[in-house]
């Protein structure tokens, strides 16, 4: 992954606008963390193979950045945004580390099912 570009990123994310497409869209504030502190609050979604259509996606501020995509409906957002990849299978891959690297929120965009 390379860090956030965010010319690169928005092109990208309007390369999907208006189509069906399928999202991967997951958070969390250390899902391992809790064996190390059993006080440790762990708290994180999932959602995988969503299957929408946005009109509109936009990535704004320096990294750690925020992606917003607009619905007919509503919005999915994901905030924390650090690093990308638009892979072999040409999948918009996004992804938030931590300051010690660790994933922190991931959004995927692609007009085929995750596996």
């Amino acid at each position: 992954m390379q860090p956030v570009n965010l010319e690169k990123v928005q092109t990208l994310i309007n390369r999907f606008a208006g189509k069906d497409v399928y999202i991967h869209l997951e958070t969390t504030n250390g899902a391992y963390a809790a064996h190390v502190d059993e006080k440790f609050f762990n708290a994180g979604a999932f959602i995988r193979n969503a299957k929408v259509r946005y009109e509109l996606g936009k990535i704004i501020g320096e990294a750690p950045s925020r992606v917003g995509l607009k619905l007919e409906m509503g919005w999915i957002y994901a905030q924390g945004i650090t690093h990308y990849e638009f892979d072999s299978k040409e999948r918009l891959l996004m992804a938030g580390h931590d300051y010690q690297g660790k994933l922190a929120v991931s959004l995927q965009i692609s007009e085929t099912p995750f596996e």
